[in-house]
């Protein structure tokens, strides 16, 4: 709690209180369709995989939850890079401000106040230009392994978690549970998930950061930055931000869950006009 809470004023003071929302934009642009696919998918592979409507094996459920995060990447893998880069950029920028500052103060008796930097806030728009231009449309699927190292896990916890949770509200099996159960279950399904691929993330973010601050190690793969953080950091390293994830993703599945099951989207569908035949 002690580190949050460091993490937390450290970054407002260098950056400000919006500095905490540094790739928000990305997030609210793609999370939609990244939710979108892996629940569709999910229930396509589930559909499948189930003979004559019986009820799945925890086998079968877990397939299932594999090939739906396996088909988010297409949209989770570009998110999260363009994300990070944007948080990357501020955490360098408030780094290397820090210090200028530091060798202007210590030269300002010698040499004369210097001016002060002028800085410039990178967009995504930039950052994808950029990888586009010097890596083509690869640049925006690096890390693409750690991405599925992370989301298939994720997913194969996740979906038979939430659907076990949710059949214990269900009075009778043809009925859906209740909005509130739907929530808890993804709640409850969503942190436990998040918390348990934890490590899988903090090795996606390493490999994921472009720009790399003062003594900060640079990884060539999956093994070689595993090897590094355990050896440098030690163990716990890898649940690193598990905290701050699981409360992130506890709602955000809870409300994704329940807006999918009352079937919010088919209802503003159905409003639509159709076309005479």
């Amino acid at each position: 709690f002690v580190c949050r809470s460091d993490c937390l004023v450290k970054t407002i003071r260098s950056e400000g209180y919006f500095g905490m929302y540094r790739g928000a934009a990305v997030n609210l642009t793609l999370v939609t369709p990244e939710k979108a696919i892996k629940l569709a998918a999910n229930d396509f592979f589930r559909h499948h995989l189930s003979k004559d409507g019986k009820k799945l094996t925890l086998l079968k459920e877990m397939l299932a939850g594999c090939g739906a995060g396996t088909c988010q990447v297409i949209v989770t893998t570009p998110m999260e890079m363009l994300k990070i880069q944007l948080q990357d950029a501020g955490r360098i920028a408030a780094q290397k401000k820090l210090m200028a500052a530091q060798a202007q103060l210590s030269s300002s008796s010698a040499a004369g106040a210097a001016e002060p930097a002028v800085e410039t806030r990178t967009t995504a728009t930039q950052i994808t230009r950029e990888l586009l231009r010097s890596k083509g449309i690869a640049g925006l699927y690096k890390g693409l392994g750690a991405t599925l190292l992370r989301d298939v896990p994720f997913s194969i916890v996740y979906f038979p978690l939430f659907a076990n949770l949710n059949k214990l509200g269900q009075k009778d099996p043809n009925v859906k549970a209740p909005f509130y159960v739907s929530f808890l279950s993804g709640c409850v399904a969503g942190s436990t998930a998040a918390v348990a691929v934890n490590p899988c993330d903090v090795i996606k973010t390493r490999l994921q950061s472009l720009q790399r601050g003062v003594n900060e190690d640079t990884y060539s793969g999956i093994l070689d930055c595993t090897k590094k953080i355990w050896q440098k950091e030690g163990p716990m390293a890898f649940l690193k931000g598990a905290y701050c994830r699981a409360l992130v993703i506890a709602p955000l599945f809870g409300i994704a869950q329940v807006v999918y099951f009352i079937g919010i989207a088919e209802f503003l569908l159905g409003m639509l006009p159709r076309r005479q035949a």
